[in-house]
């Protein structure tokens, strides 16, 4: 799949804008924040942020459209390049609303009966799709040597909650099911996302327990996990951090049909679920400059409270987004590499 050459050029001029020396970046940004838990917001972010929120207009004045055609051009920008290793084919999975598409990534040098990867990108429920995680599923297929399945779930606000979810499962189901025509190991297959995809993925390790078919792990990269946004890191981080209160205001407002009834619901915040006994081992990655940061770190400890196998981390000095930074910025790549060698080495304990 080639990247269209503005792309290129763009993340190339980036490239050598952060290449200035530390003290000229930190002179056009001014001191670095600093967390709760004493930790700088990293430069690069730092830079990065200054840029956007200089051209950056709010998501109710830009619309839907615009917001998506932004997240899908503007956002690979700073993620990946396509990976020529990486072997790129089109399914469709049958779903309750119609056919879901999928794209199948297969690295070079990963054969039939390997283990995969279903993902489900972030984006709020409302953004997002195939193109604009292209890169970082290319990547993430190459560096954990693994078949990943990248699925296109329905977005809001076309097709509102309990649509996404719906879809989420239906896609896993169809993927176990297939294995043998996908060339993978039904008995290996672990389930991931960032942001509202890493909701989705905790949905699914919920909803699955018990089934003929569940995933083996599941990777949870700064997870949506309570809509109610009750704890503290979205007061912390509501302002100057990429994913603000007034655009998590959006994504709520347009995911959910009657918030009073389904903010609990465990399908659109699995915190609230009663019983997370015998869920599938987790990796949970948060971010320290994060709103979504508490409530990521809640679920990691209410899944090791129920017994499940966790391991976490927060990248202290990242903001939400950060996993699909790593194309350009060098602190999102290092945290980028270390979630792809927790996904291959899970799924090879799943042998």
């Amino acid at each position: 799949m080639t990247e269209p050459s503005s792309r290129r050029l763009a993340r190339r001029a980036l490239r050598t804008a952060l290449a200035a020396p530390e003290t000229v970046l930190r002179r056009l940004v001014g001191p670095a924040p600093r967390s709760d838990r004493g930790h700088s917001l990293d430069l690069e972010v730092q830079v990065l942020l200054r840029l956007m929120v200089e051209s950056r207009l709010p998501a109710e004045v830009l619309g839907v459209g615009r917001m998506r055609h932004d997240y899908t051009v503007q956002g690979p920008i700073v993620d990946f390049p396509p990976d020529p290793r990486v072997r790129v084919e089109e399914r469709r999975a049958e779903g309750p609303g119609g056919p879901i598409p999928l794209r199948v990534y297969r690295p070079t040098g990963v054969d039939a009966g390997a283990a995969a990867c279903v993902y489900f990108h972030g984006g709020g429920f409302v953004l997002g799709g195939l193109e604009s995680h292209d890169g970082l599923c290319q990547a993430l297929a190459a560096r954990a040597g693994c078949v990943l399945v990248s699925v296109d779930y329905r977005l809001a606000p076309e097709h509102r909650f309990p649509a996404a979810p719906h879809d989420a499962l239906a896609a896993f189901a169809w993927v176990a099911a297939h294995a043998d025509a996908l060339g993978i190991d039904a008995r290996r297959i672990a389930v991931a996302g960032d942001s509202a995809g890493g909701n989705l993925a905790a949905v699914v390790s919920q909803q699955t327990r018990g089934a003929a078919h569940r995933p083996c792990l599941q990777v949870l990269i700064y997870p949506a996990t309570d809509l109610t946004r009750s704890e503290a890191s979205h007061r912390r981080f509501s302002q100057g951090f990429l994913l603000d209160e007034a655009l998590l205001d959006w994504f709520v407002k347009a995911y959910l049909r009657t918030p009073e009834r389904e903010l609990r619901d465990p399908l659109a915040s699995p915190l609230f679920a009663t019983d997370l006994t015998g869920l599938p081992p987790a990796h949970v990655v948060t971010a320290g400059f994060d709103p979504l940061r508490d409530e990521g770190e809640a679920y990691a400890d209410a899944l090791a409270e129920a017994g499940a196998v966790v391991t976490r981390r927060c990248e202290e000095s990242l903001i939400h987004g950060f996993f699909s930074m790593g194309g350009v910025l060098r602190t999102p790549r290092a945290a980028f590499e270390r979630v792809a060698v927790a996904l291959g080495e899970g799924l090879a304990a799943a042998r």
